[in-house]
Formats: C-alpha cells, sequence, structure tokens
C-alpha cells in the first residue's frame, strides 16, 4: 500500500472519529436537557402552594344547619422573573394549565376543577360556568387578577382549584356554630385515607415568541385537614419540575 492510499486512510479514520465523538457530544447535551431542562429561561416557576380545608355550602332542609360538604385543595402558582437569565428582555404573554389529569382518584367523592370566580364575593364559587374543562388560560397584563384570568407581564401568580365534591349532607339542631374547614368530614364521617388523591397537569409559560413547558404532580389534600381544620404547603424546590422550550 502505498503512502498516499495509508494517508487517505487515516485521514478517514479520524474523521469517522471525530464525527463519532461530535455525536456523543450532542448525545450527552440532549439527555442532559431533557433531565434538567431548559436553565436560560426569562421567568422562573419560582413557587407552588397548597391550602386544602372542607367547607359547606347551605341547602334546603328542615334543620338549623343544611350542608353539602366540599373538600377544597388551592393551587397557587408564582412565576418572577429569571435574574440570571441572558437575552432580551421577555414579557408574559400567558401561563396555560393543561393536560389536567386526575391521576389517583380518591375512593370517595368526584374531584372537580374551578377557575376562580369572575364576580365580586366569595374567589370561588361552584357554579357549572366556572368548571375547568381540560386547560385554563391566564393572559398577560400590568398585573395579577384571578378574578379576570390575567397575569402579570413580568410575574405573578396563577390559581386553580381541585374540589372533591359529592362526599356527603349534613344536617343538624344541636351544633351551636359550625367551622367551615376539614373538621366538617368527621361529622360526615369521611376518613382521611378516602379523600386522597393526586392530580397532574401541564404548566406551559409563553413569552415572546417562544413557549416552556413542564409537567407537575401534587398530592392532595396537603396534610391532616380532619384534625388540623386546615393545611397548607409550601413547594420552593423545583429541582423535579423540567421546563422544555416548545
Amino acid at each position: 500500500m502505498d503512502k498516499e492510499k495509508k494517508k487517505q486512510i487515516i485521514k478517514m479514520c479520524v474523521a469517522v472519529v471525530v464525527f463519532a465523538i461530535i455525536l456523543l457530544l450532542v448525545a450527552i447535551v440532549m439527555i442532559r436537557y431533557q433531565v434538567e431542562g431548559d436553565k436560560n429561561m426569562p421567568f422562573n416557576l419560582s413557587k407552588i402552594i397548597l391550602i386544602s380545608t372542607a367547607e359547606g355550602t347551605e341547602t334546603e332542609g328542615d334543620k338549623k344547619w343544611n350542608f353539602t360538604v366540599y373538600q377544597n385543595n388551592d393551587v397557587y402558582l408564582y412565576f418572577d422573573k429569571n435574574e440570571e437569565y441572558w437575552g432580551e428582555e421577555k414579557n408574559i404573554e400567558s401561563v396555560k394549565i393543561e393536560n389536567i389529569q386526575i391521576s389517583t382518584a380518591p375512593t370517595k367523592g368526584e374531584v372537580k376543577v374551578y377557575m376562580p370566580n369572575s364576580v365580586d364575593g366569595r374567589l370561588y364559587s361552584y357554579d357549572e360556568e366556572y368548571l375547568v374543562n381540560g386547560s385554563l388560560e391566564y393572559k398577560g397584563a400590568a398585573e395579577s387578577n384571578s378574578r379576570t384570568l390575567e397575569i402579570g407581564s413580568n410575574g405573578g401568580s396563577a390559581l386553580i382549584r381541585f374540589s372533591n365534591t359529592g362526599l356527603g349532607e349534613y344536617s343538624s339542631d344541636s351544633d351551636e356554630e359550625i367551622v367551615h374547614d376539614g373538621s366538617l368530614l368527621n361529622k360526615i364521617e369521611v376518613g382521611l385515607d378516602e379523600i386522597k388523591f393526586a392530580v397532574s397537569f401541564d404548566l406551559v409559560i409563553a413569552v415572546d415568541n417562544c413557549s416552556y413547558r413542564a409537567n407537575i404532580t401534587l398530592d392532595m389534600p396537603s396534610g391532616d385537614i380532619i384534625s388540623e381544620g386546615t393545611c397548607s404547603l409550601e413547594k420552593t424546590d423545583m429541582s423535579d419540575v423540567v421546563f422544555l422550550r416548545e
């Protein structure tokens, strides 16, 4: 074999090796991206607060107290500017809660999802017009306003309620007063294990010309609401929430 052919073979081998290394590096970067997510987002999901309790809504009856009991789980999602973001300044166009799933259903009751009430008074209403069917969108605005489904374009919050309905009715003449919290579940003889469930949903942050999606799972209620009345959970460690650019 002459020297020229040897050189060509060596060059080809070197090219193949270099190409293989490049492919390997690209694969490593892609796998790391899928695991860790986008680390240069203009806005971050900074905090999730879950507040769990129960309440009764008045119904007709011949007793002093007549209630339908609901077990409520209110989710607050907070978004802040990423101070380490490098790139042109962007604004939030919308935040969407999509692909809502009850991944583990409670053994008692039926979970329904509600958006905030659009009129003055109670923050949430159990009217059918406020049911969330699959997705909920908050539009970017000057500031956050849950009743108009708006979120601050420079950062703000979005709300949604997961309510376990159909747990039971309570009627009584003997109670001097009723406390609207998790203790109501004792009155209708519902146990904590019967109302535990889990939800998952996709959270999509849309900014100028691009969007980022992550899946979130939450266990509900957030604690022993039967003995404590109201429980809350604050999540600030988002290492398990992976946002990928769409």
